[in-house]
């Protein structure tokens, strides 16, 4: 306990003059802290800066969020991944207003209740909106936490997780519950790095971390093997009709649920075959204009595609016929099918 004391003290003094300027760090609005803490998993803070600029411009309130359709919900989220995030959000802003007349929850336990929301995020939220002793343990603080302490615990198991935060949770210092919040993430994400050498020789902790002290960073912290890919081969048609292209709404359920598409079979057809497969749908191909070739990487599936671009006489009714305005800022295209999208704007 002596040593988490010593590393709150340390990171607090440390964290003013080391936070780099993030758009979320301007005030503590919960909405906007929690919107920041959504857009941030999975995915790089560099990446999310513009998004999370361009959402609160379109929703700048929780009730305009509540009020959103969900074309124009996913179309803002277009290119950040794991759509149901989005959803939940809204799922979310809807119990805010609906339950609690537009009013945020202020408890961690209220706050853990609306959708999408877990105990990291309403830790984070918590701690930063309401000083609230609610530590928010995600990838970087469990790197800090092990290799500070050299705790070879693994961090993948439930039980690490619940006592690392209980640890953390008995030092938190009131009146600065947010800014320790902060410096722990701050830390681990510019210092102690997740890929590649921490800079050991920047830390505010090097005096009471065992893992520098001994070499021995590379050891923490400690995961589960991952699992290896399932590998998935596609065929995507990306049919054209005069100024239309064929588009349609995944199912409702699994991977990219309820997302728009480009057709798409499983397997790898050969040109004959795509052609065949795009009369069969009715939609009189009559040549092949190019083809092109993409792997999509998910966490746990890889997606090698080949797509087909034919002109085509008819639009059934199987697809949905957009114009390439309407692709452009209507239709919310997931990053697994845009680099076929980029490649029909160069075509065109």
């Amino acid at each position: 306990m002596n040593k988490c004391k010593k590393l709150a003290e340390y990171l607090i003094a440390w964290y003013p003059d080391h936070a780099r300027e993030l758009p979320w760090r301007r005030d503590r609005d919960p909405y906007h802290v929690w919107l920041s803490e959504i857009m941030l998993q999975q995915t790089r803070v560099e990446a999310v800066k513009e998004y999370y600029k361009r959402f609160l411009q379109a929703l700048p309130t929780i009730a305009d969020l509540a009020n959103v359709e969900e074309d124009r919900l996913l179309k803002l989220w277009e290119g950040l991944g794991y759509y149901n995030r989005a959803r939940n959000l809204k799922k979310a802003a809807q119990t805010i207003v609906n339950e609690r007349e537009g009013r945020f929850p202020k408890t961690y336990e209220e706050i853990l209740s609306l959708s999408g929301i877990g105990e990291y995020t309403a830790g984070a939220i918590g701690s930063i909106c309401f000083d609230l002793p609610t530590p928010a343990v995600d990838g970087n603080v469990l790197r800090v936490y092990t290799r500070v302490m050299a705790d070879a615990s693994n961090i993948d198991k439930q039980s690490t997780k619940k006592m690392i935060r209980e640890q953390l949770a008995a030092v938190y210092p009131k009146g600065k519950c947010g800014m320790f919040t902060q410096s722990l993430m701050e830390l681990g994400a510019t210092v102690c790095l997740p890929n590649g050498m921490p800079k050991c020789g920047e830390c505010p902790l090097q005096s009471i971390c065992l893992a520098g002290q001994h070499d021995t960073w590379q050891q923490y912290p400690v995961r589960d093997e991952k699992k290896s890919r399932r590998l998935e081969d596609k065929t995507v048609f990306v049919l054209r009709c005069g100024n239309r292209v064929a588009v349609r709404k995944r199912d409702s359920k699994g991977l990219l649920s309820g997302m728009w598409e480009f057709p798409n079979v499983e397997g790898i057809l050969i040109e004959q075959q795509a052609a065949d497969v795009a009369a069969q749908w009715k939609t009189a191909p009559e040549h092949m204009k190019m083809s092109y070739h993409y792997t999509h990487v998910f966490s746990h599936v890889e997606w090698r595609m080949t797509a087909y671009y034919l002109a085509c006489q008819q639009m059934c009714r199987e697809f949905q016929w957009v114009t390439m305005e309407e692709l452009e800022h209507k239709v919310a295209m997931p990053s697994a099918f845009r680099p076929f999208l980029d490649m029909l704007k160069e075509e065109k």
